[in-house]
């Protein structure tokens, strides 16, 4: 698909911003969280996928988790669970491609589990600036470089994406780079990209967020 044939005008641009589905990045081996279930690893005392979901529920109409391997667990969570398609764990955008084949709304809006941290405006932000530069995909920026697995993205895009799998392709920039897109400054807001890679980095980030 062309960059120009990507284009498409913003639904319900006339009456407002339109509805949003979410998902939370949860489908990754965390190799190097010892192999633990990411979404699952508690941060401040609750499960950083539940914690992602919360902070996500007040912008959007729909919130789902992406999820490979304890999916009882997710569902307990209190939110709709899809695995990827394949079974080998292809990173993040086939878990962006399970949720837009399952999301309820055309807009699907995309967190990673190990960013606990998600900006209160992050939907408006993203949805407001596919709107203005008339775009079915939006990226986040933290003023340095892209924020690729925090992306707004259109169903319409899910054909492209499928395509780009099926490929063996698995680069979410190179996917990206097919496609006109929205660069979203977050600048201001880099607390929103900080995220756990390790149990070390887990116990700093929690030290550092309790309260004094």
């Amino acid at each position: 698909m062309s960059k120009q044939s990507s284009r498409q005008v913003f639904s319900g641009a006339a009456s407002g911003m339109p509805k949003v589905s979410a998902v939370v990045l949860a489908g990754g081996r965390a190799t190097r969280m010892g192999g633990a279930d990411k979404g699952l690893v508690q941060f401040l005392g609750e499960p950083m996928a539940a914690r992602v979901g919360s902070a996500l529920q007040p912008q959007v109409a729909e919130v789902m988790i992406n999820a490979n391997r304890n999916l009882r667990q997710y569902r307990q969570l209190g939110y709709p669970v899809v695995a990827d398609a394949q079974h080998d764990y292809q990173g993040p955008l086939a878990g962006m491609q399970a949720a837009l084949c399952a999301a309820t709304h055309a807009w699907l809006l995309t967190v990673p589990c190990d960013g606990p941290f998600v900006a209160d405006d992050y939907a408006h932000k993203m949805s407001a600036a596919a709107q203005s530069e008339n775009v079915q995909l939006a990226v986040a920026h933290d003023g340095a470089r892209l924020q690729p697995v925090y992306a707004l993205l259109h169903r319409q895009l899910a054909a492209s994406l499928a395509d780009f799998l099926r490929g063996g392709e698995r680069k979410i920039e190179r996917w990206y780079q097919q496609h006109a897109f929205a660069t979203v400054d977050f600048s201001q807001q880099p607390a929103m990209f900080t995220n756990v890679n390790t149990r070390r980095q887990l116990a700093e980030l929690e030290r550092r967020a309790m309260p004094n």
